[in-house]
């Protein structure tokens, strides 16, 4: 019973301190009234139904646009007596809007509010640095929304100059994920503080959604097949690669493209230097004429000065002797390159 009295006196002290303004605008609306139409002449325009509702709003909320205005002394202090009414109210309701505003804060700088964002990225774990550095990425390069997740030993919200909202709990536990929006959201990071961790964490996250673009970071890539047995689509990713991390949140698959170049037996990168006999070629000439005839794929150019550029312009020249570095099936001789681009 003490309990049921404490929470029922709570909901009526907040029901009150909002009933509070309300009553008082009331109670002075109801009686100034009366008592102007006392203090003023029968003919008086102010009391009339469609003029003392403008006259009190205005002159309640001390803007006071003069159009109407009692003429006698009694209804001058009937006036005062609206401005003071007026005034008592507002302060009450701006200092319990200031309070909410307080309270809203604080609840976001501890993590306790739930998010409402839907189509937003969610980062799952918190890492000093390492995370400010991802979520800055997330937020420069894309319009989503971005939502961190922490566990509890992040006591206050790490990253309150960012928009970010952040949330607060067992990275574990559904109502927590529930709360980040997990359910809603369109790639979920999961950053653990190690693999078995994060293996935890992609059971609850599989469990809330199966539309959204996962993503995990790994210290031990040998880790990823036991991850496909949550959910085959989950995408793994080295730990040590935060900018491929992001790449991955932003562009789904991307990350698979990078393990194939970097995997031998894959789409395999190779380098040369074109020989002096060539002079100076055009990048679109080396594109097409190496991609033709040897299915050759150019993806940057190095100068002869040091300078790299990848993915240079068609109408760009490659000056003499150069270095092109390129995915092919096998890596191209001079002679084969000469012969394509003379």
């Amino acid at each position: 019973m003490p309990l049921f009295l404490t929470r029922l006196f709570a909901r009526f002290a907040l029901l009150s301190s909002w009933l509070t303004p309300v009553v008082v605008i009331v109670f002075v609306f109801v009686s100034s009234w009366p008592l102007m139409a006392l203090a003023e002449p029968a003919d008086s325009e102010i009391v009339q139904p469609a003029n003392y509702w403008w006259y009190f709003v205005v002159t309640a909320a001390t803007v006071g646009y003069g159009d109407l205005y009692p003429k006698t002394g009694f209804g001058h202090v009937v006036g005062a007596y609206v401005i003071v009414g007026g005034i008592a109210a507002l302060t009450t309701v701006f200092t319990k809007l200031t309070s909410v505003l307080e309270r809203s804060r604080g609840r976001r700088m501890q993590g306790t509010n739930t998010t409402t964002a839907t189509e937003h990225v969610v980062v799952l774990g918190y890492a000093p640095g390492r995370t400010d550095r991802i979520v800055a990425q997330l937020l420069a390069e894309g319009d989503h929304r971005v939502v961190l997740c922490a566990w509890d030993d992040v006591a206050t919200h790490p990253m309150p100059a960012q928009d970010v909202d952040f949330v607060r709990g067992d990275l574990t536990e559904e109502d927590v994920l529930r709360r980040a929006g997990v359910h809603r959201a369109q790639a979920v990071l999961i950053d653990a503080r190690d693999d078995n961790e994060a293996l935890s964490i992609a059971v609850g996250v599989n469990h809330l959604t199966t539309t959204a673009h996962v993503v995990v970071a790994l210290r031990d890539m040998d880790r990823a097949a036991l991850l496909h047995y949550v959910d085959v689509n989950i995408h793994c990713v080295p730990w040590h690669t935060p900018r491929m991390i992001t790449e991955e949140l932003t562009s789904p698959g991307i990350a698979e493209v990078y393990a194939d170049l970097m995997t031998h037996g894959g789409a395999n990168t190779y380098s040369l230097r074109l020989p002096e006999s060539l002079g100076a070629v055009s990048f679109e000439r080396c594109q097409t004429v190496l991609g033709r005839q040897h299915s050759a794929l150019v993806l940057a150019v190095r100068d002869s000065d040091g300078t790299l550029v990848v993915n240079p312009r068609w109408s760009s020249q490659v000056p003499t002797g150069a270095m092109l570095y390129y995915v092919c099936a096998r890596k191209l001789t001079n002679h084969e390159v000469v012969e394509a681009l003379r």
